[in-house]
């Protein structure tokens, strides 16, 4: 699964896309997208995570390619403090975007997680193509907004 999100603006008008593919059949394969009205780049991020696992019909073993070391970093390395610290930062306050995380966590529990990190609007083909369907999708939320 590839995945990205976007924001025109940050907060703004925000979208996300995640591209699933079989590895057993290339050309089997689904986009899931939406947008929001007003967010930010990196719930948008989380949220093309989450919808991507939420589109899984069955437990998987899954790769998931995210050009968000925060999406990464927070899945690989944090997680586990946030947990036993019902995510609280080091300095007690709540981590942000916590009803995200809480939500990408659950949907993550029934599969078998890869994660990892590619480089944004480096030449990778999925993610260059997860990349505009978001920006395409944050352009739907703005042009909403402004009718």
């Amino acid at each position: 699964m590839y995945c990205d999100g976007a924001c025109l603006g940050n907060p703004g008008p925000g979208g996300y896309a995640a591209l699933l593919m079989t590895k057993k059949n290339d050309q089997n394969e689904r986009v899931v997208c939406g947008h929001e009205p007003a967010t930010t780049n990196n719930r948008m991020e989380l949220r093309a995570a989450i919808e991507g696992l939420k589109a899984l019909k069955r437990p998987c073993h899954v790769t998931i390619f995210c050009d968000s070391l925060y999406v990464i970093k927070g899945m690989t390395e944090w997680m586990e403090a946030w947990q036993r610290s019902h995510f609280k930062t080091a300095g007690k306050k709540s981590v942000k975007n916590v009803d995200l995380w809480q939500e990408l966590l659950s949907a993550s529990t029934p599969h078998v997680i890869t994660w990892r990190w590619v480089k944004g609007h480096a030449g990778d083909v999925y993610n260059e193509r997860v990349d505009e369907i978001a920006r395409e999708q944050a352009g739907l939320a703005f042009h909403q907004l402004n009718k």
